[in-house]
């Protein structure tokens, strides 16, 4: 409670230092109002009309369902990939014949790309929901199991038996001794796999299913609406960048104070 009450009490402070990256998003937006001017509508849209556009997709109700059908695909699909791969991730940390067996397995998994997976889900689970949460799983569990093997791996030695030598409760080893320096290699993980969660779902929605925002975006491509597919970016990188710096970062912050 003290965790979560310290973090709300540094969080204007957080948002008063995001200055400088919203004035490195108004420059982005001025460099593409440069680019539309260079390059016409067709190609690249100007800002006011891509926004323009925008405000009318979130005013239809077909629009929020499809937001929040990829909002859940990525959610549960992410969900899994934290669960599994913080839980096996620490399990193999502590042995080393596991971590050991694991490491090619891993190895096999960060290297096939995203869209290997996405073909094999669809000739094993059809065109569906299925497809995209297996997808999101699969592209998100090595992450999340790399980090929590190598928070366990890399614990101090000499910090533990400190912990021993002082007959420690259980409790106050894992909470004051283990825990800090474990999850400040887990957390980062969560973040970088809900960035790959994110894209992977647009991607599997975009292939094989016939709602959400990827299959919005296939909608417009495949009538050359580039204002309506720069519409549906922009929410894309909106939610992810909300969910990472508004609710995330601020926990990370608070987390990896002890490095400093």
């Amino acid at each position: 409670m003290k965790f979560l009450f310290k973090i709300l009490k540094d969080f204007p402070l957080y948002l008063w230092s995001g200055w400088g990256a919203i004035g490195s998003i108004f420059l982005f937006i001025a460099l593409w109002d440069a680019g539309h001017q260079y390059y016409g509508s067709l190609v690249l849209p100007s800002p006011l009309e891509t926004f323009t556009t925008l405000l009318g997709m979130l005013q239809d109700k077909e629009m929020q369902e499809a937001i929040q059908t990829t909002l859940t695909r990525a959610g549960i699909g992410f969900g899994i990939a934290v669960i599994l791969g913080t839980s096996l991730g620490l399990l193999a940390g502590f042995f080393m014949t596991a971590s050991m067996m694991s490491r090619p397995i891993v190895t096999i998994l960060v290297g096939m790309p995203p869209i290997v997976w996405i073909v094999l889900a669809m000739i094993w689970f059809g065109m569906g929901d299925e497809t995209v949460v297996f997808t999101v799983v699969v592209a998100s569990f090595p992450i999340v199991f790399v980090g929590s093997l190598q928070g366990t791996r890399t614990l101090d030695g000499d910090l533990s038996e400190m912990a021993r030598s002082f007959a420690l409760p259980w409790h106050m080893k894992f909470f004051d001794v283990y825990f800090p320096h474990i999850f400040s290699y887990v957390f980062p993980a969560w973040v970088a796999a809900l960035g790959m969660a994110w894209k992977i779902v647009i991607m599997a929605e975009l292939l094989a299913t016939s709602d959400g925002l990827g299959a919005s975006l296939a909608v417009a491509r495949s009538q050359l609406d580039t204002a309506g597919a720069l519409a549906l970016v922009v929410i894309m990188i909106a939610s992810l960048l909300f969910i990472e710096y508004v609710i995330l970062e601020p926990i990370k912050r608070e987390v990896e104070l002890w490095r400093s």
